[in-house]
């Protein structure tokens, strides 16, 4: 509550992996509305292994279901979410489920209640990927893998993203450089 004070908020499940540049884009539109929560969907030929989302004909969201046995849906929700500044008020409301853990899905549902849940889906050109076991991260490793390998460029790399920002100078990039040492990383950074 005291770091959200009256912004929106933008939070990741740290097991997610996001890839594209139309999420900038998507992110900032979310920030922009700064009323209620916007949720990413992302299609997925195993929807029963995730939260997935519904739509009712008027392609209005209908109802969300955590790991549905059957479905109608294949649009699963991401670990990508933004939220408005009443989130620290509904998740204080939230009381642990069957599994004694505060559940996200329930923190939705608020939302959906009071008609102030949207999503955005995350298209062809986007890469969602769970990291959340080892088949998974080994996925998510040989796919960053190739990016870099054929474009050259490093995926998230912090500085180059504060940099182009304007967020930090390049004197804050050769600081980088003598703290990573003498390594690839190092290496790309000089080329900023």
């Amino acid at each position: 509550r005291e770091l959200i004070k009256n912004k929106s908020i933008a939070m990741i499940l740290g097991d997610n992996f996001f890839y594209g540049n139309m999420l900038t884009p998507l992110i900032k539109d979310s920030f922009k509305k700064n009323k209620g929560c916007n949720i990413y969907l992302y299609p997925s030929n195993k929807p029963s292994a995730y939260g997935v989302v519904e739509f009712d004909k008027k392609n209005r969201i209908k109802r969300i279901i955590e790991k549905p046995k059957r479905t109608s849906s294949n649009l699963i929700i991401t670990g990508l979410y933004v939220f408005d500044k009443k989130v620290s008020d509904y998740a204080k409301s939230l009381k642990p489920s069957k599994r004694g853990e505060l559940e996200i899905i329930d923190l939705l549902n608020i939302y959906k209640k009071k008609k102030k849940l949207s999503a955005e889906f995350i298209g062809r050109g986007g890469a969602w990927l769970d990291t959340g076991n080892i088949k998974d991260f080994y996925d998510a490793t040989n796919f960053v893998s190739a990016i870099e390998s054929r474009q050259g460029l490093k995926i998230a790399c912090l500085e180059e993203i504060a940099l182009n920002n304007g967020w930090i100078r390049s004197k804050d990039i050769k600081e980088a450089i003598k703290f990573y040492g003498n390594c690839e990383y190092s290496n790309y950074l000089k080329k900023l």
